[in-house]
């Protein structure tokens, strides 16, 4: 099914999807701007390394209450968050500097959070980016039995509450990824995935393992070794910094395209989707608290999902300025433009849409 291709049956679908690139494109031309974050993007991912590293420090060098021990464990867990949103997320996507190496470093950011560079260039620049919101092809949409984010699953009976239990698995994101990773990377050297990045399996492998057994040392054995916590309470730290991180990342993830008034549609017997690319990313995906200045900043601008996923290569630091030119543009050819204006206003739409997703199609009590 990883075969979909994209063939409007509407010529002004092409129409808008040339539009909208002149247009933005215009916007960096008559403002003499970079498409790149560059200086103003470093001194951010500084910022957020800090609020990620700064905390861990403080533990394993001073002598604290374990009350001290947990808040810092919550501030790590909320950088960490902040360094996959607001720095690794650009790096990979190459839209951080004009500079290959500076994207690289930023990207390899996510090492640092014990995962894989490649196994998220692959699942999601790849698969997610190109095939949004496309059941059985877009990884974000995989259930894993517990929730259920896409209309074309099997319903479970668990499913039925799941709204109600969702934000609790999404504290597992991380911590999670940390095992999956090999299985992740294991698929992708077996289906070619790793090759077509012109990248060598074996040592691919050999790399996960080194970096995972350096992200344990660092952020397990070290704490064991030199705070004065007991190995209990570190290993409840490890925990509670990645939950938080994991449950800001996932709530953030899920109200960009599982909310009422996006769409899940599924390729014809062909792999053929009846829309142009640009229009599918429209109908699969939504903005949220766009004129929130703090939540653009804190989530590297994923609350302007719709810019992202239509100019990627641009940093999220321009998405604020191009979001009205999107939006206009959108509105001057008939395509859907999703925009939630605040975030509980998101927040709500995703419990509502979790709930339809968690009962039967014909269920009135969904």
């Amino acid at each position: 099914m990883s075969n979909i291709s994209y063939r409007p049956q509407d010529a002004q679908q092409k129409d808008f999807a040339k539009a909208v690139r002149r247009n933005v494109n215009a916007f960096f031309k008559e403002q003499a701007l970079s498409t790149k974050g560059d200086g103003p993007f470093v001194v951010k991912a500084m910022l957020m390394l800090a609020v990620y590293f700064v905390p861990f420090i403080l533990v394993t060098t001073i002598p604290m209450s374990a009350w001290w021990g947990s808040t810092c464990a919550v501030i790590s867990g909320v950088g960490m968050a902040g360094v996959g949103m607001s720095v690794m997320h650009d790096g990979v996507h190459g839209s951080a500097s004009r500079h290959t190496w500076v994207n690289d470093l930023m990207g390899a950011s996510m090492y640092l959070m014990g995962s894989s560079v490649l196994t998220w260039r692959i699942q999601h620049n790849g698969a997610h980016h190109t095939h949004t919101n496309i059941d059985q092809v877009d990884g974000d949409l995989d259930s894993r039995g517990l929730l259920r984010f896409s209309e074309h699953a099997t319903l479970k009976p668990v499913h039925r509450f799941q709204h109600m239990h969702a934000f609790f698995f999404y504290g597992f994101l991380t911590i999670t990824k940390l095992a999956v990773d090999f299985a992740t990377l294991a698929a992708f050297n077996k289906d070619g995935s790793t090759a077509a990045q012109k990248a060598d399996p074996k040592r691919e492998m050999i790399k996960l393992i080194v970096l995972k057994v350096v992200y344990i040392a660092v952020f397990i054995v070290v704490p064991l070794v030199f705070s004065g916590f007991l190995w209990w309470q570190v290993l409840l730290g490890f925990f509670v910094m990645h939950f938080v991180a994991s449950v800001i990342l996932g709530t953030v993830f899920q109200l960009a395209h599982i909310v009422e008034g996006t769409v899940q549609p599924m390729p014809d017997i062909q792999g053929v989707i009846p829309n142009d690319w640009t229009v599918h990313e429209m109908m699969t995906t939504s903005d949220f608290a766009r004129n929130s200045r703090l939540l653009t900043w804190f989530t590297g601008g994923l609350n302007h999902q719709i810019e992202h996923h239509l100019f990627p290569h641009v940093c999220h630091v321009h998405y604020r300025r191009i979001a009205p030119i999107v939006e206009r543009t959108a509105r001057e050819h008939g395509v859907p433009y999703n925009n939630i204006p605040t975030f509980g206003a998101a927040l709500a739409s995703h419990v509502r849409r979790m709930k339809q997703l968690g009962r039967p199609a014909n269920d009135k009590a969904a």
